[in-house]
């Protein structure tokens, strides 16, 4: 079995799944709980001086009867006293020795970041996660993503903390900017041993639309939250990408971002992580989701005979470019399984208005040749379709069929496809040598 212990910047946890900060991670019951589940460590929710959350404090939005695709949350750092959190890291420190336990922070001033310091460290903290990404509530306090979003205060507070902490140091960086490369970039100039990305998106989830308040409603108002799982999943992974490829960023990084299972995991090591932290999927469906991660990973690596996870950290990051390195040479055309196809048409209506009019059917087929279309316009080229009946040997009534010559392989008719393997992406002409915009360019 691969060994999936890691090492992120001197913390060390026997997996890369952490707990992110947030409500999974508010006490130590939680964290204990967590930690019997199997979880290689836990970034503690967010210390500072506690403040007053309101009610109600979540939203999501529901994609095709799939619950929680995105959260959103107005929920802040911790109201819970800081000598409760601190007497609970040290007894979640004593009990497990081997799991990680990250402090993520939050404060305003040099001398509190001192004193906060000081205090998480005595209480066993094996790192510090400095919060500077929280979108709502924090930031109007001039915390949080307002200074995520300034590099030069985002450095200058990176190298206090660096110069205070005997452990290593996690800068949490904000997605509401316009280069994540900037504020990376500026803390590792501050020192900083390692980074967390990303935190959560500003966003507004919805309106009531019977009362016009924004969600979630807290009495007559609403406000502007931070947006996380499922949905931010890709804006993370390219956020993580970005960072690993930059030969300015020689320093550890931690992938956050909806992160539900172990492909996802994978997915975020591959583009440069080296531990992932996860918090929307554990509010969803609980901790024991982390025992199907570490099998997962494991059955992965043992499969691509890799010994370590720390073999797959970073492995797309060299096949990760530019749009005008690609090869524009390179053609793929879709192709129908007849046994597959179930006749839904989503492809062929898809295709029709949403993409290259390269699909089509018998009926589409025969209007457009017998005259009966109002606009004229299609089909492009002379096609001759498949012999259509079954009977005489072709290919079923209801199979939808490709124009070859037409189709530009833009994957859409296999993406709205129901049945899996039903249309397939087929490489063509693999000898054409391979041509780049650039190239072209020149």
């Amino acid at each position: 079995m691969a060994n999936l212990a890691i090492n992120m910047c001197g913390i060390k946890s026997p997996n890369p799944f952490w707990l992110a900060s947030g409500p999974p991670a508010n006490c130590g019951e939680q964290v204990m709980r967590a930690f019997d589940a199997g979880w290689g460590g836990a970034v503690w929710k967010t210390l500072g001086k506690p403040i007053v959350n309101v009610s109600s404090r979540l939203g999501a939005v529901d994609h095709k009867g799939n619950r929680m695709s995105g959260l959103n949350n107005i929920e802040l750092i911790t109201d819970r006293p800081l000598d409760t959190n601190f007497k609970e890291i040290y007894a979640v420190k004593k009990r497990y020795q081997e799991q990680a336990v990250v402090v993520s922070l939050m404060v305003e001033s040099k001398a509190e970041w001192r004193e906060i310091i000081r205090r998480a460290e005595d209480a066993g903290a094996d790192g510090l996660e400095l919060n500077f990404g929280c979108p709502h509530g924090m930031c109007e306090r001039g915390m949080g993503s307002s200074v995520g979003q300034e590099p030069a205060i985002l450095e200058e507070i990176t190298a206090w903390a660096v110069d205070y902490a005997n452990t290593p140091v996690l800068i949490k960086l904000t997605p509401n900017i316009t280069d994540i490369l900037d504020p990376g970039i500026a803390a590792a100039k501050g020192g900083a041993h390692g980074l967390s990305l990303i935190n959560t998106i500003k966003s507004i989830i919805g309106v009531n639309l019977e009362t016009m308040v924004p969600l979630p409603s807290v009495r007559d108002k609403g406000t502007n939250g931070g947006y996380c799982g499922p949905a931010v999943k890709p804006i993370a992974l390219h956020m993580v990408a970005a960072l690993a490829r930059d030969p300015r960023i020689q320093i550890p990084l931690s992938g956050i971002g909806g992160i539900g299972n172990w492909r996802d995991a994978a997915e975020f090591i591959a583009l440069g992580a080296t531990s992932v932290q996860v918090c929307t999927a554990v509010m969803h469906y609980g901790y024991r989701i982390v025992e199907d991660m570490i099998d997962g990973l494991s059955n992965y690596l043992d499969d691509m005979n890799m010994a370590s996870v720390s073999n797959l950290i970073g492995k797309a990051v060299p096949n990760f470019t530019e749009w005008g390195n690609l090869d524009l040479n390179y053609r793929i055309t879709a192709n129908i399984d007849e046994e597959k196809c179930i006749g839904c048409q989503l492809c062929y209506i898809a295709c029709l208005d949403g993409a290259h009019q390269c699909i089509h059917t018998r009926q589409s087929h025969c209007s457009a040749y017998h005259g009966e279309s109002d606009h004229g316009i299609y089909p492009r080229t002379e096609i001759q379709p498949p012999v259509l009946h079954k009977a005489n040997g072709g290919i079923p009534d209801h199979v939808p069929f490709v124009d070859e010559d037409e189709c530009i392989g833009c994957n859409l008719c296999q993406l709205v496809c129901p049945v899996p393997g039903c249309i397939t992406m087929i490489e063509q002409d693999s000898k054409i040598a391979a041509k780049t915009w650039q190239e072209m360019e020149v």
